[in-house]
């Protein structure tokens, strides 16, 4: 994929997450995500947040955080949680082609964010989905560089193996964690739910990991 590929790609994950929140009822919104601070609706608000939210109120959020970036994001994504509650949906939507990246990374970045929040939503909501795979290449491949440590991937020294897509990454002779892209990317990401639907000799040593 090319920037205009991916910046593309990421216009199409907003939509989709737009469509798969469109509907939901309170208790949906209510639910514990997959990101032990957030709700489902409190995801979307930090999916939404970078593309309406001004340098001023970030640096705000930073100073309440003392700080702090990861506390700083969770402010401002719980704010626009709650100023946007039912905005959500449209705003991902008005605001899809939106070009934003964050300073630690090009388009693969956000395309990464949207993937793996997407599933922080939709899997404790028992909502399915069919992934592009080249979308989940570029995420798996972001998520093995060293800019991805500021994103929170795993720094494990196992051999990561999606069975799905003929992909790897790792030392050679490392253990080694195989199964589903979606479940390496989410395991990659620090998602542990994931660790279910994986094998290999290199999950025990991700399990006792903690």
């Amino acid at each position: 994929m090319n920037r205009d590929d991916m910046f593309a790609a990421i216009a199409a994950e907003r939509r989709e997450l737009a469509d798969a929140l469109d509907g939901l009822d309170d208790a949906q919104w209510a639910t514990q995500s997959l990101c032990s601070e957030w709700t489902v609706r409190e995801v979307a608000g930090h999916l939404v947040m970078p593309l309406i939210t001004g340098p001023a109120t970030i640096v705000r959020a930073v100073v309440r955080a003392r700080g702090n970036l990861a506390r700083a994001n969770v402010i401002s994504s719980r704010q626009v949680a709650g100023d946007h509650r039912d905005e959500l949906p449209s705003l991902l939507r008005e605001h899809a082609q939106s070009r934003f990246t964050p300073p630690f990374g090009g388009p693969q970045a956000p395309l990464t964010d949207l993937l793996v929040h997407g599933q922080d939503i939709r899997r404790p909501l028992g909502l399915d989905r069919a992934f592009d795979p080249t979308r989940l290449r570029v995420a798996l491949d972001f998520l093995s560089t060293r800019g991805a440590f500021a994103f929170g991937a795993s720094r494990a020294d196992v051999t990561w193996v999606a069975t799905d897509l003929d992909w790897r990454s790792g030392r050679p002779g490392a253990p080694e964690v195989r199964g589903p892209a979606e479940a390496v990317l989410l395991t990659r990401a620090g998602r542990r739910v994931a660790l279910a639907d994986l094998s290999g000799d290199g999950v025990a040593r991700l399990s006792s990991a903690g």
